[in-house]
């Protein structure tokens, strides 16, 4: 190998807890509650300085309230982000606030239950718009100025649902299959300035979940049948989704891009 003139280069995985963000910025999307909290309090714990958003108001105060009382940095902005204004404006607040933009985290999401027949059509757009539109949006602002920072990472939040379905969750599963389709695009066209992985979570253990229960014949046991079922039974926690999300906003994954990664419990892989 030497002889051909190959190089390596060794490097010991990094440990968290090591600021391993320190000194980027992060948008993170759906950080007022679940997944997206936990994804906030990590980033900015470990040196990120963050651009939380969300719609609600006391929760998002809160979270940023959180951050800066234990040195960090953090703004909320208030929005839905359905709205594409709402992602400009996050990009804009991003580069006012701190100068630059490394990171988005998208966890934003809407459920849609109904069957096909029965999902009234502004729901279905609804779920579509928070779930899949939002994503292009806040990309189309975002990736101008993640190009200029080396090292820019794009963490997708989306589901097993885009490749498990589940009863009377047509625009949920269909938005995640998008949402996965989408994402890998923009890791082929802004390679390799920008990495863009896809985390898959199974069931966790979020407000989300037992919203989703209701549509299965026994919500009361679905979402404890769900942990149950999965080969580690168990739900995940918003602090396993968050261990991920660091890893893949992180050098440590420097060279993962267009990465579709379950993290279920080995749901897709078999049940108990």
């Amino acid at each position: 190998m030497t002889d051909a003139g190959y190089k390596y280069r060794f490097h010991l995985f990094p440990i968290f807890g090591l600021m391993q963000l320190k000194g980027k910025t992060a948008i993170v999307t759906g950080a007022t509650s679940g997944m997206g909290r936990a994804i906030a309090l990590a980033y900015a714990k470990e040196g990120a300085n963050v651009v939380a958003s969300g719609r609600n108001e006391t929760a998002g105060q809160a979270l940023e309230d959180e951050i800066n009382g234990q040195s960090g940095k953090a703004i909320f902005v208030k929005g839905d982000v359905a709205d594409p204004a709402v992602n400009e404006a996050m990009a804009k607040r991003a580069l006012s606030e701190f100068g630059q933009l490394d990171i988005v985290c998208t966890n934003a999401g809407d459920l849609g239950l109904g069957k096909v027949t029965e999902l009234p059509i502004q729901s279905w757009q609804r779920t579509l718009d928070v779930n899949l539109s939002s994503v292009f949006y806040l990309l189309k602002y975002a990736l101008p100025e993640m190009m200029k920072q080396p090292g820019a990472s794009v963490v997708v939040n989306a589901s097993i649902a885009a490749f498990k379905f589940f009863p009377n969750h047509p625009a949920y599963c269909a938005s995640k299959a998008g949402l996965v389709a989408l994402a890998r695009q923009v890791a082929v066209d802004y390679s390799p300035n920008v990495r863009v992985n896809i985390m898959c979570p199974g069931p966790v253990d979020t407000p989300l979940i037992h919203d989703s229960a209701k549509a299965f014949p026994d919500p009361a046991s679905a979402v404890e049948n769900a942990g149950k079922a999965t080969l580690l039974q168990r739900l995940g926690q918003p602090s396993d989704i968050a261990n991920l999300a660091l890893f893949l906003a992180s050098d440590a994954s420097s060279w993962m891009t267009g990465a579709v990664i379950p993290i279920d419990g080995g749901a897709l892989t078999g049940t108990k």
